[in-house]
């Protein structure tokens, strides 16, 4: 479970260190950042997966990205004088991180390349990467370390070398997942790649959802929701089918859901009060779907170590917010969640660790924050 997650010189986000529970509600209003934590936190699932050089130069490379405004805001600027000082003292970096009470830990530091006569000047390269143990990357709790083309593991009280010769846009939890060692790598690895983030299911006519597709066994559902019926019929037969028709009776007036199967084929559908036939997956109103695809999600037989839900209240009715905040809840039980959203009633009826952001001077804070002494401990490694 990631206990603390830790964001510096991402977008509107200069510098932000917050505590998560099994359930956390990230809210606020337009503007005020979500979508920053939000894509933080995707960017470090990527690097997770050894991509987060890629998922920047795909988003325009680091200055497309970093924090544009000044290293440190004054007293006077947040009185109300003009912002000044953008001349920044230090080097221009994107850092990323998340600890575990009694777990392994991750954080990245990614800056600008040094000018070269290269195509790629707009990959980042990646400066430092730590595994440690606890809530924060303190020394005594390294376990391995890259800095620059350095990386070493801890190993008989001392540090063995892993590799001299780290290329800038190489990771060590890649290049070194093997490392006998080293098994912390492939640990934070492994739960970095058990994440999983939904944001804007496709339920338009053309969606994957809506078709019938080739059905097999599957524990988890697909970022484009194409094997939602799959992924409900694997995990009605694995025993989860109560949590299931419950949520959809609760959510649709006692309506049953169908796994309609034909040459190797699946698809949804919902038997509902009042009407003659089944509805297929073709024949939902968005609404509709997004729920089926909500649920599918977060029934699904693997239990990820996160699920982050951004905005899962798009294109539901009102009265599907109730049901949709059990069903998120019962999903909290097991896996850990959190949500992002600017509607007030989910916020409310999901009742779990409440984040509201707001933004001062373009920088995104905590709201309610009255000082340094509110923030979670979180002491980067120094450059």
């Amino acid at each position: 479970m990631i206990d603390r997650l830790a964001i510096e010189g991402y977008r509107s986000i200069r510098s932000l260190v917050v505590d998560l529970e099994p359930l956390t509600v990230v809210t606020g209003r337009n503007g005020t950042g979500k979508s920053s934590l939000y894509r933080a936190l995707r960017l470090l699932a990527a690097a997770g997966r050894a991509q987060a050089v890629g998922e920047l130069a795909a988003d325009g490379g680091m200055d497309a990205v970093r924090w544009a405004g000044p290293e440190r805001i004054s007293r006077a600027v947040r009185e109300g004088a003009p912002t000044q000082g953008l001349v920044r003292s230090g080097p221009i970096a994107l850092r990323l991180g998340f600890g575990s009470a009694d777990g392994l830990g991750y954080a990245i530091d990614l800056g600008i390349p040094v000018a070269a006569a290269s195509m790629f000047d707009r990959d980042p390269v990646i400066k430092q990467e730590h595994v440690f143990a606890g809530l924060e990357p303190r020394p005594a709790a390294v376990l391995v370390e890259r800095s620059g083309p350095l990386a070493r593991v801890q190993a008989d009280g001392g540090w063995r070398e892993l590799s001299r010769s780290m290329a800038p846009w190489a990771s060590v939890l890649d290049e070194h997942q093997g490392a006998a060692d080293a098994p912390e790598i492939a640990g934070v690895r492994r739960a970095m790649a058990s994440w999983r983030f939904h944001d804007a299911f496709r339920t338009d006519a053309g969606a994957p959802a809506r078709q019938p597709q080739i059905g097999t066994r599957s524990p988890r559902l697909d970022d484009d929701g194409a094997n939602v019926a799959a992924v409900l019929r694997t995990s009605i037969e694995a025993g989860l089918g109560d949590g299931i028709a419950r949520a959809i009776a609760d959510a649709f007036d006692g309506a049953e859901l169908e796994i309609v199967a034909a040459d190797g084929r699946m698809t949804p559908a919902l038997r509902q009060q009042g009407v003659l036939r089944m509805l297929s997956a073709a024949e939902l109103s968005d609404g509709t779907l997004q729920f089926l695809l909500l649920v599918a999600a977060l029934t699904s037989v693997e239990q990820p170590g996160l699920i982050v839900l951004n905005e899962p209240e798009r294109s539901l009715h009102v009265e599907l917010v109730a049901p949709l905040a059990a069903l998120i809840r019962r999903a909290a039980e097991r896996t850990q969640i959190i949500v992002v959203t600017h509607q007030q009633q989910l916020a409310d009826a999901l009742a779990g660790l409440r984040i509201e952001l707001e933004k001062e001077h373009g920088e995104t804070l905590v709201a309610g924050r009255e000082g340094p002494l509110d923030v979670p401990a979180w002491r980067w490694p120094a450059r």
